[in-house]
């Protein structure tokens, strides 16, 4: 009889089980076949999940306005490197695949001015820039500086999307920061960070021109690799506050930390290579050093920063207005200065023939004194690049309006002259007019000074001659 009411119990359970699962089973089918969009049902569902579920990024931590407004305008740098002679053959120098490498550039202005670092195009027979929208120019170089690892760059173009300066000054230690560039060849790639430190020197220049070589880095943790050179370091509201140069590794990869020239210095230098062709330095005059503990012991100093000035060269800016061996330098222009890079940021600002105000100490005694720098050669002016009358033989000048229109182009360098050197040899003739230099178009004897200067090898000559006889020629520069 107990089994017999175990079994009945157990049947009772299983017929109640069935039911129960049967229902559910239909409700979930009716429920399955209500609708027949995935898209349209999350659409209507009356839980909407977006911002107005009241999730809204803080303005400090929104990168994307910055990201859309700088990214069209840093570009992407493919830099040729020397053609070689190919016997001088004209389409072997336009056909021939040569060594290359590839960095970033920042726009600056909406003609075609372009910022980047000096290793990414130094040495270089061919710059070429791409932009984000594929469009394609080749650059001629403006001027450079090693000693701050800058280069301005020219594009022929018009109304182009460009970044405006920051201010690097009012970047502080902790602040969110994005980094634009072309790593890897990876396009516009955006990625973000914050500033770590200021003023930083990583001997990365070192050896350059005179041993003037200036490294005051803002460091960030952006995530920054090869190709990022030359690319922007920009604040969130998308002004340019540094050019990002290099990276602290063990690998040749990203590992932490990223190092951009600071807008400050970028401002000056662009400004200085524009002007004059040339960077215009102005120095204090004085060999120095960072205060320290060890420092500060052995010179009986009662500060433990700032900057020692061991030695007053003779005759320099700092010999003038009183500054002397044993002084401890702490403010420039009202800024402190508590390391050498902070100074030669400051000072690098400045060219031959302005003033600074210096304070520092000496024993216990705080001093002021304004300073007129000089440049290297102890002159208080500044002084523009030499532009050569005659290259090789050759004489140029800027071709006239008449000459233009006459042959429907927008620019080019007339040869006026012609005497025994390379430009004869390759047979160029008098009165051709060079349209352009290894694709970069020429408007004035000044481009094919700057073109010429960094050429070495086979060099493709492109131009028109009055009769409107098109000719290209190889020279071997």
């Amino acid at each position: 009889m107990k089994r017999i009411g175990l079994i009945s119990v157990v049947l009772v359970a299983s017929v109640i089980g069935a039911v129960v699962g049967a229902l559910v089973t239909l409700r979930f089918a009716d429920d399955r076949s209500s609708y027949n969009s995935i898209v349209e049902h999350q659409q209507n569902f009356p839980v909407r999940w977006t911002n107005d579920s009241g999730y809204h990024v803080p303005a400090g931590l929104n990168f994307e306005t910055a990201a859309r407004l700088v990214t069209p305008a840093v570009v992407h740098i493919r830099t040729v490197y020397g053609p070689g002679n190919f016997s001088l053959n004209p389409l072997e120098l336009l056909n021939n695949p040569h060594a290359q490498s590839s960095g970033s550039g920042v726009i600056i202005s909406d003609d075609g001015y372009i910022v980047t670092n000096y290793h990414v195009i130094e040495e270089g027979s061919s710059i070429e820039v791409i932009m984000n929208n594929n469009r394609h120019f080749y650059a001629k170089v403006i001027g450079t500086d090693p000693t701050t690892d800058l280069a301005l760059l020219k594009i022929k173009a018009k109304n182009l999307p460009f970044v405006r300066y920051g201010n690097s000054d009012e970047i502080n230690t902790g602040q969110w920061v994005l980094a634009i560039g072309n790593p890897f060849d990876l396009n516009s790639t955006v990625t973000a960070g914050i500033v770590s430190a200021r003023a930083r020197n990583i001997g990365i220049l070192r050896d350059r021109v005179n041993n003037l070589q200036i490294e005051s880095f803002i460091q960030t943790d952006a995530a920054v690799n090869p190709g990022n050179s030359g690319g922007a370091l920009v604040n969130l509201k998308g002004e340019l506050i540094g050019i990002n140069s290099a990276i602290a590794t063990a690998t040749g990869g990203y590992a932490g930390y990223s190092f951009a020239i600071p807008e400050s210095l970028v401002r000056k230098i662009m400004d200085d290579l524009l002007e004059f062709g040339q960077v215009q330095r102005g120095l204090i005059g004085v060999q120095i050093v960072d205060v320290n503990a060890t420092l500060a012991e052995r010179q009986n100093l009662n500060v433990v920063q700032g900057i020692y000035v061991n030695r007053v060269n003779e005759g320099s800016a700092a010999e003038k207005s009183g500054i002397m061996e044993g002084d401890v330098i702490t403010a420039i222009d009202g800024h402190v200065a508590n390391s050498v890079s902070e100074l030669q940021e400051q000072v690098a600002r400045h060219r031959p023939g302005q003033s600074i105000k210096v304070k520092f100490l000496r024993q216990t005694k705080e001093r002021q004194v304004t300073v007129v720098l000089k440049s290297y050669d102890g002159s208080l002016t500044p002084t523009k690049k030499e532009i050569a009358k005659e290259l090789e033989g050759a004489q140029f000048e800027k071709a006239s309006y008449q000459q233009l229109r006459k042959l429907n182009i927008d620019g080019g360098v007339a040869l006026v002259k012609l005497t025994n050197g390379k430009w004869k040899k390759a047979g160029v003739k008098v009165n051709f007019l060079i349209t352009s230099i290894d694709k970069v178009p020429v408007e004035n004897a000044e481009d094919i000074n700057r073109i010429m200067e960094n050429k070495s090898g086979g060099v493709l000559i492109e131009g028109v001659y009055p009769n409107r006889e098109k000719a290209v020629y190889a020279i071997d520069w």
